[in-house]
């Protein structure tokens, strides 16, 4: 996964926690076979669970390195142009 995909997972996880926090506290109804306030918990535990992890992607995204290395060389027939990139610390 990359950082923009940690962003999003972010901010899902936000979205979830603020449904889940307004299902279960400020929501007054009495179902029959349907607790909301259960399913506001539970939406606010997995959208904390997801905002942190959308964090700590979001934080190991920013920490990959891309170098660039260019070579020149004269040929008899003009210059060959090279170059090699090399990425470290990103799985994408």
């Amino acid at each position: 996964m990359n950082r923009t995909s940690g962003m999003g997972l972010l901010v899902f996880g936000i979205v979830l926690g603020i449904v889940g926090a307004i299902m279960r506290f400020a929501v007054k109804v009495k179902a029959t076979g349907f607790n909301i306030h259960t399913a506001g918990v539970i939406l606010l535990v997995v959208g904390i669970a997801a905002a942190l992890i959308g964090l700590i992607l979001v934080f190991a995204g920013s920490s990959s390195r891309s170098t660039m290395k260019e070579s020149v060389q004269e040929t008899p027939s003009g210059e060959v142009r090279t170059q090699e990139r090399r990425d470290s610390g990103s799985e994408s």
